[in-house]
Order: structure tokens, then C-alpha cells, then sequence
């Protein structure tokens, strides 16, 4: 029987390792856990379709209270954000089927969100992110036979 292990890095605007690769098109925060490239990660991040959402989903953001939790639903799936403490975040992921907690400080975890405006676009280099993330889901198996 194996032990859990549960990894938890954490992430901030001035953190010298570089572990914001971009933003998708379609919202996903590509990040490399802990700096390191060999282990990256696509987080599903916030899809809104207009402004007021957008507005409305800020201040739940920044209204959250430790202990609580509020969800971010994306375009192919959703992730909950969790509200340590004061100013700390979790967003709850799996890597490698091990469940990683990726921690932000409430500054990054804002940044990120804002990219969910819909007037943002992201960089010309990111667009390759998203044909990655397309090629992903081309290789996994439609359906499975039982």
C-alpha cells in the first residue's frame, strides 16, 4: 500500500524561477510546477461571456474567506478555488493521477483571473499552447468498449 503524497507548490508574481509558460485562448494558466519544465501542468482557468460575469466572479474572488471555496468553470472542465488563509489560495489539480495543490497568493491568483475579461487575447506565442492542448485530447480514445 502506498502512502499519499500530496505536492504543493507555490507560485508568485516575483518568484525568480519561471513558472508561468502563458494563458491559452481558451483560458488554460500553463505552468510548470515548481519552475521545473519537465513537469507541466494545464490549469483549466475562468471563462466568462461578458463583462458583468466577469465582475461578478472578482468580487467572489476577492470576497472569499478562509475555509471557502468557490468554483471556476472553464470551457472543458472546472476547478475549485480553495481559500486557505488570508492570503493564500489553493487550486486542486491531479499530476501524474497524484493530487497536486497549486498555492497563490491572492496578487498572481487575481492576474490570472483577470485574464477571463472578455476584451483579453492572449499572445501570439500562446496560441501554440492551445494546438497542445488540441493535440491532448486528439490522442486520448473517444469512446471505450466495456
Amino acid at each position: 500500500m502506498t502512502q499519499l503524497f500530496l505536492l504543493c507548490p507555490r507560485y508568485r508574481l516575483d518568484d525568480e524561477s519561471l513558472w508561468l509558460l502563458g494563458i491559452d485562448p481558451a483560458r488554460h494558466y500553463w505552468i510548470t510546477i515548481n519552475g521545473e519544465r519537465d513537469f507541466t501542468v494545464s490549469i483549466p482557468g475562468l471563462n466568462v461571456t461578458s463583462v458583468a460575469e466577469w465582475k461578478q466572479v472578482m468580487r467572489q474572488f476577492r470576497g472569499l474567506q478562509p475555509g471557502e471555496q468557490m468554483e471556476l468553470v472553464g470551457v472543458s472542465q472546472s476547478v475549485d478555488i480553495i481559500c486557505i488563509s488570508e492570503n493564500c489560495f489553493a487550486i486542486a489539480t491531479e499530476y501524474n493521477a497524484a493530487p497536486v495543490w497549486h498555492l497563490f497568493d491572492q496578487e498572481t491568483l487575481e492576474s490570472l483571473l483577470r485574464t477571463a475579461h472578455p476584451d483579453w487575447q492572449c499572445s501570439e506565442k500562446d496560441v501554440d499552447l492551445g494546438r497542445r492542448m488540441l493535440l491532448r485530447s486528439l490522442a486520448q480514445p473517444a469512446a471505450s468498449v466495456a
